[in-house]
């Protein structure tokens, strides 16, 4: 391949007009250049390809049977690299047919998905989405494009990842609205230590919780243990249980379940819930469109949510 002189595009522009005009000058008038220099193009061409290529004749400049035994593949090349040049085509929500799959945290299935499918809903009747829990293999996904954008505390999604802030997160605790014991406006670090609790054990929050309070040497009587969120509205409903869990997945529950907000007296590190997606798929059409409804729902005016 290395010993092969290729025409460029120049060259195939050159044939393919001359054939379809039969006529320097109109030739040149198209690829914007003079009758001389296209005929000097055309010289170095001929010594190139050894061969007349184009002869002159009363009806015009007629192809010889080498040109005309080129043209159909010199016309498909030139629209395959038309094709290459082309912009992607736009997404058009209104008539797409496409599937999304996305990662969740288990709170951004309860604190996000619905306002996320209500949105697309509305606005592209033909897509729909695949919400999936955050697991090992999920980077891998996202660089095969097996799924789309994953959402939530994900730290892991680092190299080879664009990430936007959505918005950050602080801790609250809830409990039952008529707990027996707990002053809203007094509850303190004695009073957190001294109730017992419920712990969501899965997640990087709950890491991070956990974390926090082992470091600061802080005592938390977990009664009860679950793996998610599900279930501790009416957990807590019907117990004089603790529950402590960053605060817009706490405020959806308590705004549900008829619970109390409290402040929570741990300083547990604050955390910003992200998008993310793999850089193969930064310039998707369809992918740019997800996430643009996404930072148009969740992006809150406090966060930059600049794409880094």
């Amino acid at each position: 391949m290395a010993d092969l002189d290729l025409l460029d595009t120049r060259q195939l522009l050159l044939i393919d007009l001359l054939h379809s005009t039969g006529s320097v000058t109109r030739t040149a008038e198209r690829l914007g250049q003079t009758q001389p220099t296209v005929s000097i193009w055309l010289a170095r061409l001929r010594e190139q390809l050894g061969d007349p290529l184009f002869v002159r004749t009363p009806q015009g400049m007629l192809p010889t049977p080498r040109v005309e035994a080129l043209i159909g593949t010199v016309r498909s090349v030139l629209a395959g690299l038309r094709t290459l040049s082309e912009p992607p085509a736009a997404f058009d929500p209104a008539s797409a047919q496409r599937s999304f799959r996305i990662f969740m945290t288990d709170a951004s299935h309860i604190t996000l998905l619905p306002q996320l499918f209500a949105q697309v809903r509305a606005l592209a009747g033909g897509v729909t989405l695949e919400a999936v829990g955050i697991h090992a293999g999920m980077a891998a996904e996202l660089e095969a494009g097996a799924a789309d954008l994953a959402l939530g505390l994900i730290p892991e999604l680092e190299a080879g990842f664009y990430q936007q802030t959505l918005f950050d997160q602080d801790w609250i605790c809830l409990a039952h609205a008529a707990h027996p014991r707990i002053r809203p406006r007094a509850f303190g670090l004695a009073d957190y230590t001294r109730e017992a609790h419920v712990g969501i054990v899965s997640g990087t929050g709950a890491q991070l919780l956990e974390s926090t309070v082992r470091r600061l040497g802080i005592e938390r009587r977990l009664a009860l243990q679950i793996p998610g969120f599900l279930g501790l509205p009416a957990i807590l409903s019907t117990t004089d249980l603790v529950a402590t869990l960053p605060r817009h997945i706490g405020e959806t529950l308590a705004q549900g379940g008829g619970l109390r907000v409290l402040p929570c007296p741990v300083p547990i590190p604050g955390f910003s819930v992200r998008q993310h997606w793999h850089a193969r798929f930064h310039q998707d059409p369809g992918n740019r469109w997800l996430r643009g409804v996404c930072a148009g729902l969740f992006l809150r005016a406090s966060t930059r949510g600049a794409v880094q």
